[in-house]
């Protein structure tokens, strides 16, 4: 597929947008057959690692968000292909401004129909990585439209510092909106075309509404951080959780490098 690899040129107002609000949303990255292929072989992939067996109804706010699996790649040849563009991975670099990427994780978040809300978060609580150089690709797998629940973001909230000790659930939806409210930060919220995928960096605060169709919002992520990025002393039990799930063996102070996290670009 060319479109894994052909470079996406990005014009110097997106770069400058991106560091402004800390996300991006863009236009025709991938082309309706090569998504249509890798809706196919994610899916079936999905489907094969997921073990919740359990109503919608049944489960928590942060069960009912998603089906959420992990590293893909590692399951997958041909998942690989896709986590593993240098399309992806050169915008990733491109929009943090650094020389390289290498991989933090990807996984799918597959929210079924008549799933519940994303909760306000910010995804950098849960990594235990030295510096903001973090950035999400969120990569439907086919047009999104709004009653099926897109990714928001509060544009430019990454300077918002209150918020950042919550994990996704009920009070960080409560709290970090309730901040929200009272900023002059955009609240973003848009469908996203069949192609359009977009970037958002680990501080910035982002959530998705319920699903309310009958279909499932099919996405795949990739996690990207600067090639140099430092493993940093875990600051709470989940970037301690995440330090030996995602980085096995890298050092606090050194620069994270094994095998789970190859550069991509």
């Amino acid at each position: 597929m060319k479109d894994l690899t052909t470079y996406y040129e990005l014009s110097q107002e997106q770069i400058e947008f991106y560091e402004k609000n800390r996300f991006i949303k863009l236009k025709n990255v991938f082309d309706a057959e090569t998504l249509e292929f890798y809706n196919k072989i994610i899916s079936e992939q999905v489907e094969k690692m997921n073990t919740v067996t359990s109503k919608v109804e049944e489960r928590d706010t942060y069960g009912k968000a998603f089906l959420q699996l992990f590293n893909l790649w590692r399951e997958n040849e041909t998942v690989k292909e896709f986590v593993f563009s240098k399309r992806l991975a050169k915008i990733a670099a491109d929009l943090m401004q650094v020389e390289g990427v290498r991989m933090y994780h990807d996984q799918a978040l597959f929210k079924e129909g008549g799933g519940g809300i994303t909760p306000w978060h910010a995804d950098q609580y849960y990594w235990p990585l030295s510096s903001d150089k973090t950035i999400t690709a969120w990569i439907p797998l086919q047009a999104v439209a709004l009653e099926m629940g897109p990714l928001e973001f509060s544009a430019g909230s990454h300077k918002i510092v209150e918020g950042r000790d919550l994990k996704i659930g009920d009070d960080s939806e409560k709290l970090i909106g309730e901040k929200l409210r009272v900023t002059d930060f955009e609240h973003v919220i848009e469908p996203f075309d069949l192609g359009e995928i977009s970037f958002h960096s680990g501080w910035v605060f982002h959530r998705a509404g319920a699903n309310v169709t009958d279909q499932v919002r099919k996405v795949m992520t990739v996690i990207y951080m600067d090639k140099n990025m430092i493993l940093q002393k875990p600051t709470n039990k989940n970037q301690e959780v995440d330090w030996h799930t995602w980085c096995p063996g890298a050092n606090i102070g050194e620069v994270i490098d094994t095998p789970l996290n190859p550069v991509l670009y």
